[in-house]
């Protein structure tokens, strides 16, 4: 029996977004229902391009949350800190958050993945993994053994963190960034594209460069 989903987002995670259900759906017929997307201010791009595939845009997040929606969710807006605030928002409605997992993305055993989590095609999750809620795994990234990923953090396409590593809530791993094993970054940071961190990166901090800085 199909579930319904709403995406909220209508930007190009969104649509990657989209593109993950469709696949989980083309593997296991009946799995989900897309309804549409959600977004405050989508722009007229993105409304088109969503058009072309055949989704609706249900209006802003408050307006659709004013419907008494029943349908599940997964948050597909890029910066992790305005998914945070936007899990805090739909949490108080009591709405299920949807995980949606590629079918091509590859995950290990005794691995756990939090609810509102997003695993795209190509992801390689080893073993002893926690992935935390609302979390991005964007295309080929690649998760070390025993890492610990916390809510809302967002790794980009292409960038691996090594065995042991512990990202703390809301960070950013850029694209191809590359984090050595057993290191520890803090809340909120952001690691720059194609970086190599190898010592730990304080809270609220942007490194970047080979070694990042």
């Amino acid at each position: 029996m199909n579930i319904d989903i709403v995406v909220v987002g209508a930007g190009g995670f969104g649509r990657e977004t989209l593109d993950v259900l469709d696949a989980i759906e083309k593997q296991s017929p009946g799995s989900w229902h897309v309804l549409g997307v959600v977004d405050d201010a989508p722009s007229e791009s993105a409304l088109l391009l969503l058009s072309r595939r055949g989704i609706r845009w249900l209006g802003p997040l408050a307006e659709w949350l004013l419907t008494n929606p029943s349908a599940a969710y997964v948050i597909a807006v890029g910066s992790p800190a305005s998914r945070a605030q936007i899990a805090d928002q739909i949490g108080s409605h009591g709405l299920t958050a949807a995980t949606v997992i590629h079918p091509r993305a590859e995950i290990g055993t005794l691995t756990s993945v939090g609810e509102g989590s997003v695993i795209c095609a190509g992801t390689q999750v080893s073993t002893g993994v926690e992935i935390g809620p609302h979390v991005h795994l964007n295309p080929n990234s690649t998760i070390g053994h025993d890492a610990r990923l916390e809510a809302c953090v967002s790794v980009n396409p292409g960038a691996i963190i090594s065995g042991g590593v512990v990202i703390l809530d809301e960070s950013l791993v850029g694209a191809g960034a590359v984090i050595l094993q057993g290191l520890h970054v803090g809340r909120g940071a952001t690691v720059g594209a194609a970086a190599c961190v190898t010592r730990d990166v304080p809270a609220f901090t942007t490194v970047k460069g080979v070694p990042a800085r």
